[in-house]
Protein backbone atom coordinates (compact mmCIF):
# COMPACT_ATOMS: atom_id res chain seq x y z
CA UNK A 1 0.00 0.00 0.00
CA UNK A 2 1.53 3.36 -0.99
CA UNK A 3 2.26 5.98 1.64
CA UNK A 4 -0.66 8.41 1.88
CA UNK A 5 -0.06 11.86 0.44
CA UNK A 6 0.73 14.40 3.15
CA UNK A 7 0.42 18.08 2.25
CA UNK A 8 3.21 19.97 3.97
CA UNK A 9 2.47 22.72 6.48
CA UNK A 10 5.73 24.36 5.40
CA UNK A 11 6.10 23.39 1.74
CA UNK A 12 8.69 26.07 1.00
CA UNK A 13 10.92 25.28 3.99
CA UNK A 14 13.86 22.93 3.58
CA UNK A 15 16.74 21.98 5.84
CA UNK A 16 18.07 24.85 7.96
CA UNK A 17 20.90 26.80 6.35
CA UNK A 18 22.95 26.18 9.49
CA UNK A 19 22.68 22.42 9.04
CA UNK A 20 23.42 22.74 5.32
CA UNK A 21 26.57 24.79 5.84
CA UNK A 22 27.77 22.64 8.73
CA UNK A 23 27.37 19.51 6.61
CA UNK A 24 29.21 21.20 3.75
CA UNK A 25 32.00 22.21 6.13
CA UNK A 26 32.36 18.62 7.30
CA UNK A 27 32.46 17.30 3.74
CA UNK A 28 35.23 19.71 2.73
CA UNK A 29 37.25 19.87 5.94
CA UNK A 30 36.36 23.54 6.34
CA UNK A 31 36.62 25.60 9.50
CA UNK A 32 33.03 26.12 10.60
CA UNK A 33 32.34 29.81 11.27
CA UNK A 34 28.78 29.33 10.03
CA UNK A 35 26.80 27.74 12.84
CA UNK A 36 26.59 29.73 16.06
CA UNK A 37 28.27 27.51 18.61
CA UNK A 38 31.52 27.87 20.60
CA UNK A 39 34.43 25.48 20.15
CA UNK A 40 35.38 25.73 23.83
CA UNK A 41 33.83 24.16 26.93
CA UNK A 42 31.51 25.57 29.59
CA UNK A 43 33.02 26.83 32.86
CA UNK A 44 34.64 24.10 34.92
CA UNK A 45 32.38 24.96 37.88
CA UNK A 46 29.30 24.17 35.80
CA UNK A 47 30.67 20.86 34.50
CA UNK A 48 31.61 19.76 38.02
CA UNK A 49 28.16 20.74 39.31
CA UNK A 50 26.50 18.66 36.60
CA UNK A 51 28.70 15.68 37.43
CA UNK A 52 27.65 15.96 41.09
CA UNK A 53 23.96 16.11 40.33
CA UNK A 54 24.03 13.29 37.80
CA UNK A 55 25.23 11.10 40.70
CA UNK A 56 22.82 12.54 43.29
CA UNK A 57 19.95 10.19 44.23
CA UNK A 58 16.59 11.64 43.27
CA UNK A 59 17.96 13.99 40.62
CA UNK A 60 17.24 11.65 37.70
CA UNK A 61 13.46 12.03 37.63
CA UNK A 62 11.10 14.67 36.26
CA UNK A 63 11.59 18.20 37.46
CA UNK A 64 8.50 20.34 38.11
CA UNK A 65 6.86 21.49 34.89
CA UNK A 66 7.76 25.21 35.38
CA UNK A 67 11.34 24.33 36.35
CA UNK A 68 13.10 23.67 39.64
CA UNK A 69 12.08 26.25 42.21
CA UNK A 70 15.70 26.83 43.27
CA UNK A 71 16.64 27.63 39.68
CA UNK A 72 13.65 29.94 39.22
CA UNK A 73 14.60 31.72 42.44
CA UNK A 74 18.16 32.16 41.18
CA UNK A 75 16.84 33.54 37.87
CA UNK A 76 14.69 36.03 39.77
CA UNK A 77 17.68 37.20 41.81
CA UNK A 78 19.82 37.54 38.71
CA UNK A 79 17.11 39.52 36.88
CA UNK A 80 16.74 41.85 39.85
CA UNK A 81 20.49 42.41 39.98
CA UNK A 82 20.80 43.21 36.29
CA UNK A 83 17.50 44.88 35.44
CA UNK A 84 16.03 46.13 38.73
CA UNK A 85 13.02 43.84 38.57
CA UNK A 86 12.49 40.58 40.46
CA UNK A 87 9.97 38.37 38.64
CA UNK A 88 7.92 36.07 40.84
CA UNK A 89 9.47 32.57 40.65
CA UNK A 90 6.06 30.92 41.01
CA UNK A 91 4.08 32.89 38.46
CA UNK A 92 6.48 34.69 36.10
CA UNK A 93 9.41 32.35 35.30
CA UNK A 94 9.32 29.16 33.22
CA UNK A 95 12.36 27.01 32.46
CA UNK A 96 12.24 25.66 28.90
CA UNK A 97 14.14 23.35 26.57
CA UNK A 98 16.22 26.17 25.21
CA UNK A 99 14.94 29.53 24.03
CA UNK A 100 13.79 27.74 20.87
CA UNK A 101 11.10 25.82 22.74
CA UNK A 102 10.13 28.95 24.66
CA UNK A 103 9.66 30.88 21.44
CA UNK A 104 7.60 28.15 19.83
CA UNK A 105 5.48 27.79 22.98
CA UNK A 106 4.80 31.53 22.98
CA UNK A 107 3.66 31.40 19.36
CA UNK A 108 1.46 28.37 20.00
CA UNK A 109 -0.04 30.00 23.09
CA UNK A 110 -0.98 33.40 21.69
CA UNK A 111 -1.05 33.35 17.86
CA UNK A 112 -4.32 32.29 16.26
CA UNK A 113 -5.18 31.81 12.58
CA UNK A 114 -5.15 35.15 10.80
CA UNK A 115 -3.21 36.97 13.53
CA UNK A 116 -0.33 39.09 12.28
CA UNK A 117 3.12 38.90 13.86
CA UNK A 118 5.53 41.72 13.08
CA UNK A 119 9.11 40.58 12.39
CA UNK A 120 12.13 42.84 11.88
CA UNK A 121 14.10 41.39 8.97
CA UNK A 122 16.72 39.96 8.56
CA UNK A 123 15.43 37.63 11.25
CA UNK A 124 16.48 34.34 12.78
CA UNK A 125 15.07 31.62 10.55
CA UNK A 126 12.92 30.04 13.28
CA UNK A 127 10.62 33.03 13.68
CA UNK A 128 8.49 32.96 10.55
CA UNK A 129 7.90 29.17 10.45
CA UNK A 130 6.80 29.23 14.10
CA UNK A 131 4.26 31.94 13.22
CA UNK A 132 3.00 30.13 10.13
CA UNK A 133 2.57 26.81 11.93
CA UNK A 134 -0.02 28.51 14.13
CA UNK A 135 -1.87 29.92 11.12
CA UNK A 136 -0.43 33.36 11.78
CA UNK A 137 0.72 35.84 9.15
CA UNK A 138 4.30 37.17 9.34
CA UNK A 139 4.55 40.88 8.52
CA UNK A 140 8.09 41.94 7.67
CA UNK A 141 9.70 45.30 8.42
CA UNK A 142 13.19 45.70 6.94
CA UNK A 143 16.31 46.58 8.92
CA UNK A 144 18.60 48.38 6.50
CA UNK A 145 22.38 47.88 6.28
CA UNK A 146 24.93 48.80 7.35
CA UNK A 147 23.57 49.55 10.84
CA UNK A 148 20.36 47.51 10.72
CA UNK A 149 18.61 49.99 13.00
CA UNK A 150 14.81 49.83 13.37
CA UNK A 151 12.89 52.56 11.55
CA UNK A 152 10.09 53.09 14.04
CA UNK A 153 8.00 54.97 11.49
CA UNK A 154 8.03 51.87 9.30
CA UNK A 155 7.17 49.73 12.32
CA UNK A 156 4.24 52.03 13.11
CA UNK A 157 3.02 51.78 9.51
CA UNK A 158 3.14 47.96 9.69
CA UNK A 159 1.05 47.73 12.86
CA UNK A 160 -2.64 47.01 12.37
CA UNK A 161 -5.67 45.94 14.44
CA UNK A 162 -4.72 42.37 13.48
CA UNK A 163 -1.19 42.62 14.96
CA UNK A 164 -1.12 40.07 17.76
CA UNK A 165 2.59 40.13 18.51
CA UNK A 166 5.75 42.11 17.78
CA UNK A 167 9.02 40.17 17.93
CA UNK A 168 12.29 41.94 18.68
CA UNK A 169 15.78 40.48 19.08
CA UNK A 170 18.66 42.31 20.77
CA UNK A 171 21.55 41.75 20.50
CA UNK A 172 20.47 40.81 17.03
CA UNK A 173 21.13 37.62 15.13
CA UNK A 174 22.50 37.80 12.44
CA UNK A 175 23.63 41.44 12.33
CA UNK A 176 24.97 42.21 15.82
CA UNK A 177 22.81 45.35 16.09
CA UNK A 178 21.76 46.36 19.61
CA UNK A 179 18.59 48.16 20.67
CA UNK A 180 18.93 51.13 23.02
CA UNK A 181 16.72 52.29 25.89
CA UNK A 182 15.43 54.99 23.52
CA UNK A 183 14.42 52.26 21.06
CA UNK A 184 12.40 50.53 23.76
CA UNK A 185 10.74 53.84 24.67
CA UNK A 186 9.81 54.34 21.01
CA UNK A 187 8.33 50.85 20.83
CA UNK A 188 6.41 51.39 24.07
CA UNK A 189 4.86 54.50 22.56
CA UNK A 190 3.71 52.57 19.49
CA UNK A 191 2.12 49.78 21.54
CA UNK A 192 0.72 51.92 24.36
CA UNK A 193 -2.94 52.01 23.30
CA UNK A 194 -3.07 48.54 21.75
CA UNK A 195 -3.56 44.96 22.90
CA UNK A 196 -0.47 43.86 20.96
CA UNK A 197 1.90 41.56 22.81
CA UNK A 198 5.69 41.65 22.65
CA UNK A 199 8.23 38.83 22.41
CA UNK A 200 11.80 39.90 23.20
CA UNK A 201 14.52 37.42 22.24
CA UNK A 202 17.46 38.34 24.47
CA UNK A 203 19.59 35.20 24.31
CA UNK A 204 22.76 37.25 23.71
CA UNK A 205 22.04 39.61 26.62
CA UNK A 206 25.55 39.24 28.09
CA UNK A 207 27.35 40.09 24.87
CA UNK A 208 27.14 43.88 24.39
CA UNK A 209 30.31 45.71 23.43
CA UNK A 210 32.15 49.03 23.51
CA UNK A 211 30.95 50.05 26.95
CA UNK A 212 27.25 49.84 26.13
CA UNK A 213 24.75 48.01 28.36
CA UNK A 214 21.98 45.66 27.36
CA UNK A 215 18.59 47.36 27.21
CA UNK A 216 16.30 44.59 28.42
CA UNK A 217 12.54 44.67 28.17
CA UNK A 218 12.64 43.30 31.74
CA UNK A 219 14.00 46.70 32.82
CA UNK A 220 11.20 48.60 31.03
CA UNK A 221 8.11 48.66 33.31
CA UNK A 222 5.65 49.54 30.57
CA UNK A 223 6.82 46.99 28.02
CA UNK A 224 7.30 44.06 30.39
CA UNK A 225 3.59 44.15 31.28
CA UNK A 226 2.84 42.87 27.77
CA UNK A 227 6.02 40.92 27.08
CA UNK A 228 7.56 37.47 26.97
CA UNK A 229 11.34 37.80 27.50
CA UNK A 230 13.54 34.89 26.44
CA UNK A 231 17.02 34.01 27.67
CA UNK A 232 19.42 31.12 27.09
CA UNK A 233 21.77 29.38 29.49
CA UNK A 234 23.31 27.71 26.45
CA UNK A 235 24.57 31.04 25.13
CA UNK A 236 25.60 32.37 28.54
CA UNK A 237 27.58 29.29 29.60
CA UNK A 238 28.94 28.11 26.21
CA UNK A 239 26.70 25.04 26.43
CA UNK A 240 24.42 25.26 23.41
CA UNK A 241 23.97 21.47 23.39
CA UNK A 242 22.37 21.51 26.83
CA UNK A 243 19.27 23.26 25.45
CA UNK A 244 18.12 25.06 28.59
CA UNK A 245 16.57 28.50 28.55
CA UNK A 246 13.77 30.39 30.24
CA UNK A 247 10.91 32.77 29.66
CA UNK A 248 9.92 35.71 31.83
CA UNK A 249 6.36 37.00 31.51
CA UNK A 250 3.57 38.50 33.66
CA UNK A 251 1.36 35.95 35.47
CA UNK A 252 -1.47 35.91 32.91
CA UNK A 253 0.94 35.43 30.00
CA UNK A 254 3.00 32.86 31.90
CA UNK A 255 -0.16 30.84 32.57
CA UNK A 256 -0.87 30.64 28.84
CA UNK A 257 2.75 29.78 28.04
CA UNK A 258 2.71 26.93 30.54
CA UNK A 259 -0.52 25.52 29.12
CA UNK A 260 1.47 24.84 25.95
CA UNK A 261 4.89 24.14 27.48
CA UNK A 262 3.50 21.22 29.52
CA UNK A 263 2.46 19.46 26.32
CA UNK A 264 5.60 20.21 24.29
CA UNK A 265 8.37 19.39 26.75
CA UNK A 266 6.71 19.22 30.17
CA UNK A 267 9.99 19.54 32.03
CA UNK A 268 13.68 20.07 31.39
CA UNK A 269 16.65 17.88 32.43
CA UNK A 270 16.69 17.73 36.23
CA UNK A 271 20.45 17.40 36.93
CA UNK A 272 21.16 20.17 34.42
CA UNK A 273 18.77 22.52 36.20
CA UNK A 274 20.39 21.74 39.55
CA UNK A 275 23.83 22.46 38.10
CA UNK A 276 22.68 25.79 36.66
CA UNK A 277 21.10 26.74 39.99
CA UNK A 278 24.44 26.06 41.69
CA UNK A 279 26.46 28.39 39.45
CA UNK A 280 23.98 31.15 38.61
CA UNK A 281 24.76 33.13 41.81
CA UNK A 282 28.40 33.33 40.68
CA UNK A 283 28.06 36.65 38.87
CA UNK A 284 31.64 36.59 37.63
CA UNK A 285 30.71 33.85 35.16
CA UNK A 286 28.57 36.25 33.15
CA UNK A 287 29.84 39.70 34.16
CA UNK A 288 33.03 39.04 32.20
CA UNK A 289 31.29 37.99 28.99
CA UNK A 290 31.13 41.42 27.28
CA UNK A 291 34.92 41.78 27.44
CA UNK A 292 35.43 38.10 26.60
CA UNK A 293 33.41 38.32 23.40
CA UNK A 294 34.51 41.82 22.44
CA UNK A 295 38.07 40.52 22.40
CA UNK A 296 37.00 37.80 19.97
CA UNK A 297 35.12 40.27 17.79
CA UNK A 298 38.09 42.59 17.69
CA UNK A 299 40.43 39.75 16.85
CA UNK A 300 38.29 38.59 13.94
CA UNK A 301 37.97 42.13 12.61
CA UNK A 302 41.74 42.59 12.84
CA UNK A 303 42.34 39.30 11.06
CA UNK A 304 39.86 40.09 8.28
CA UNK A 305 41.06 43.67 7.79
CA UNK A 306 43.70 42.75 5.16
CA UNK A 307 41.13 40.84 3.09
CA UNK A 308 38.67 42.34 0.66
CA UNK A 309 35.72 41.97 3.04
CA UNK A 310 34.00 45.15 4.19
CA UNK A 311 33.10 44.63 7.84
CA UNK A 312 29.79 46.02 9.07
CA UNK A 313 29.28 47.18 12.68
CA UNK A 314 28.89 44.44 15.30
CA UNK A 315 27.65 45.84 18.61
CA UNK A 316 26.71 42.60 20.35
CA UNK A 317 26.10 38.88 20.10
CA UNK A 318 28.74 36.68 18.52
CA UNK A 319 28.40 37.35 14.83
CA UNK A 320 30.18 39.56 12.31
CA UNK A 321 28.49 40.48 9.03
CA UNK A 322 30.76 41.16 6.05
CA UNK A 323 30.15 42.59 2.59
CA UNK A 324 31.93 40.53 -0.08
CA UNK A 325 30.85 42.56 -3.14
CA UNK A 326 34.40 43.78 -3.80
CA UNK A 327 35.65 40.18 -3.80
CA UNK A 328 33.00 38.65 -6.03
CA UNK A 329 31.00 41.30 -7.92
CA UNK A 330 27.64 39.98 -9.04
CA UNK A 331 27.89 36.64 -7.24
CA UNK A 332 24.93 35.74 -5.04
CA UNK A 333 25.58 35.13 -1.36
CA UNK A 334 24.63 31.44 -1.38
CA UNK A 335 27.05 30.69 -4.21
CA UNK A 336 29.76 32.73 -2.50
CA UNK A 337 29.26 30.90 0.82
CA UNK A 338 29.52 27.55 -0.98
CA UNK A 339 32.64 28.67 -2.83
CA UNK A 340 34.23 29.88 0.39
CA UNK A 341 33.51 26.55 2.07
CA UNK A 342 34.51 24.27 -0.78
CA UNK A 343 37.53 26.14 -2.11
CA UNK A 344 38.84 28.34 0.71
CA UNK A 345 38.00 25.94 3.54
CA UNK A 346 35.98 28.40 5.67
CA UNK A 347 32.23 28.03 6.19
CA UNK A 348 29.99 31.08 6.64
CA UNK A 349 26.23 31.72 6.40
CA UNK A 350 24.69 33.73 3.53
CA UNK A 351 22.55 36.51 4.95
CA UNK A 352 19.76 35.86 2.44
CA UNK A 353 18.85 32.86 4.63
CA UNK A 354 17.50 35.37 7.17
CA UNK A 355 15.02 36.91 4.70
CA UNK A 356 11.65 35.43 3.77
CA UNK A 357 12.19 36.28 0.09
CA UNK A 358 15.90 35.49 -0.23
CA UNK A 359 16.88 39.17 -0.36
CA UNK A 360 20.58 39.38 -1.19
CA UNK A 361 22.90 42.33 -0.44
CA UNK A 362 26.08 40.23 -0.93
CA UNK A 363 26.52 39.79 2.81
CA UNK A 364 27.69 36.78 4.82
CA UNK A 365 27.81 36.09 8.56
CA UNK A 366 30.87 34.90 10.47
CA UNK A 367 30.62 33.44 13.99
CA UNK A 368 33.47 34.62 16.22
CA UNK A 369 32.55 32.50 19.27
CA UNK A 370 35.69 30.46 18.66
CA UNK A 371 39.13 29.99 20.13
CA UNK A 372 41.74 32.49 18.87
CA UNK A 373 43.59 29.68 17.11
CA UNK A 374 40.42 28.79 15.19
CA UNK A 375 39.89 32.39 14.06
CA UNK A 376 43.56 32.73 13.11
CA UNK A 377 43.49 29.52 11.07
CA UNK A 378 40.33 30.63 9.27
CA UNK A 379 41.82 34.04 8.45
CA UNK A 380 44.96 32.41 7.09
CA UNK A 381 42.89 30.22 4.78
CA UNK A 382 41.01 33.28 3.53
CA UNK A 383 44.24 35.17 2.89
CA UNK A 384 45.69 32.23 0.96
CA UNK A 385 42.51 31.87 -1.07
CA UNK A 386 42.37 35.56 -1.92
CA UNK A 387 46.01 35.46 -2.97
CA UNK A 388 45.26 32.50 -5.19
CA UNK A 389 47.29 29.93 -3.28
CA UNK A 390 44.44 27.82 -1.97
CA UNK A 391 44.55 25.86 1.28
CA UNK A 392 46.21 22.52 1.64
CA UNK A 393 44.03 21.75 4.66
CA UNK A 394 40.86 21.97 2.60
CA UNK A 395 42.33 20.05 -0.31
CA UNK A 396 42.60 23.11 -2.60
CA UNK A 397 45.58 23.46 -4.89
CA UNK A 398 44.14 25.72 -7.56
CA UNK A 399 46.11 28.75 -8.59
CA UNK A 400 43.23 31.00 -9.60
CA UNK A 401 42.04 33.59 -7.12
CA UNK A 402 39.27 31.66 -5.40
CA UNK A 403 37.35 34.63 -4.02
CA UNK A 404 37.05 36.37 -7.38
Amino acid sequence: MPTPALPSKLPDVGTSIFSVMTQLAQEHGAINLAQGFPDYDPPRELLEALARHVLTPGHQQYAPMPGLLRLREAISQKTARLYGYAPNPDTEITVTSGATEALYAVMAAVVRPGDEVLLLEPAYDLYAPAVRLQGGVPVYVPLMPPGFRPDWDRVAAALSPRTRLVLINSPHNPTGAVLSAADLDALAGLLRNTDTLLLSDEVYEHMVFDGATHASVSAHPELRERAFVLSSFGKTYHATGWKVGYCLAPPALTAELRRVHQFITFSVSTPTQHALADVLPDTALYDGLPAFYQQKRDLLRELLAPTGFELLPSQGGYFQVADFSALAPGLDDVAFARRLTEQAGVAVVPLSAFYHNGHDDQLVRFCFAKQPTTLQAAAERLRQAEAGGGTAESGTTKGAQLLH
